[in-house]
């Protein structure tokens, strides 16, 4: 059988970067189920060279578009088929289109690990009826200072978020507008107040732009959207069956709390009974959300039972969970709205 191996990207978070090889070969099996066909026969820890690598074989070899497929894993470096005992290296084409510092180069307290954000929306699209490669709506209703909305622009979709933190609204807004000059890409961007009977309810960036002159003259462009709003008030900025794929990272109680109509607490699930419901009504049928969380504050069989009585199919992934520090363990849980 054909025999490949994937070199792990070296992760700056020292505890991430411990659980990345476990974390990656659940990822390869939800990218086996959704876009391979289930052509992976095993995956497995192998040491070469005294670098750890995951491993695993194929029933057939892996095609050009396989292997493209395979590029944007969350935290893989290289690819190599395995022939005896050497390496050879493999043409990746990942999806990025964009430089890689609109990832990177925010940095602040409370920032989530960009290789897990990545993760989580690339197992969320999967469990959808389109494909990584096909352009996508993606809405983030607790995006902070937007780690989710550059990944899906990274990806070339649109990307939209809510946050209730005037803080984060406006670093994020200053944050990509002075990015997208220095990277001297054409675009508009505009912060507008949003008034509902006079009376102001949010504020919204609005960014449009594409990779050239000539791209954004032909109509050639992706679009952001940030509104600073509580994201239980999602419905007013944003139209029903608007999204293709919904990601959440859930507040982790004790660090940040969470609010959900009755002040702060310790549990992200008293937040998610009431948002999940008026999240779900903007995905497309079709569609998949995502959500992480802190396990500490719920247990993943009282997160599906929220999922399900929203009319959502929680999907039979594999185990994301993960330590983060002595409070915080994650885990993600990814269901699918009915066609």
């Amino acid at each position: 059988m054909p025999r490949y191996a994937l070199l792990i990207l070296p992760a700056f978070n020292r505890v991430y970067g411990e659980s990345s090889i476990r974390l990656t070969r659940g990822e390869l099996a939800v990218f086996d189920a959704r876009g391979l066909g289930g052509k992976v026969v095993d995956t497995q820890e192998t040491t070469i060279g005294g670098v750890p690598y995951v491993t695993f074989e194929t029933s057939s070899d892996l095609s050009e578009s396989d292997i493209s497929l395979l590029s944007n894993l969350s935290s893989v470096y290289a690819i190599f088929g395995i022939e005896g005992e050497l390496l050879r290296p493999l043409a990746m084409k990942p999806l990025d289109r964009l430089s890689s510092d609109l990832i990177t180069i925010q940095k602040y307290a409370g920032k989530t690990n960009e290789h897990f954000t990545k993760l989580l929306l690339n197992v969320t699209v999967l469990a959808g009826d389109k494909g990584l490669g096909e352009r996508l709506a993606v809405f983030d209703p607790m995006c902070g200072r937007g780690t989710t909305l550059n990944q899906a622009l990274m990806y070339g979709y649109d990307a939209y978020g809510l946050d209730v933190d005037g803080k984060d609204f406006e670093a994020y807004s200053g944050f990509i507008k002075t990015w997208l000059r220095n990277k001297r890409l054409k675009h508009t961007a505009e912060t507008v107040p949003v008034r509902r009977e006079r009376a102001l309810v949010g504020r919204r960036l609005n960014v449009t732009f594409g990779l050239s002159k000539e791209a954004l003259k032909a109509g050639d462009v992706q679009h952001l959207a940030m509104v600073n709003a509580d994201t239980l008030k999602s419905r007013e900025f944003f139209k029903p069956r608007s999204f293709d794929v919904l990601v959440a990272d859930a507040p982790y109680g004790v660090q940040h709390g969470s609010k959900g109509g009755s002040g702060l607490s310790r549990s992200p699930l008293e937040l998610l009974r009431q948002a999940v419901p008026v999240w779900t009504e903007l995905l497309r049928p079709g569609g998949a959300m995502g959500i992480s969380w802190n396990t500490y504050g719920g247990k993943s069989s009282e997160l599906a039972k929220i999922l399900a009585g929203a009319g959502l199919d929680v999907m039979d992934y594999p185990d994301f969970e993960h330590w983060v520090d002595q409070a915080i363990v994650r885990d993600i849980i990814v269901a699918r709205k009915p066609a």
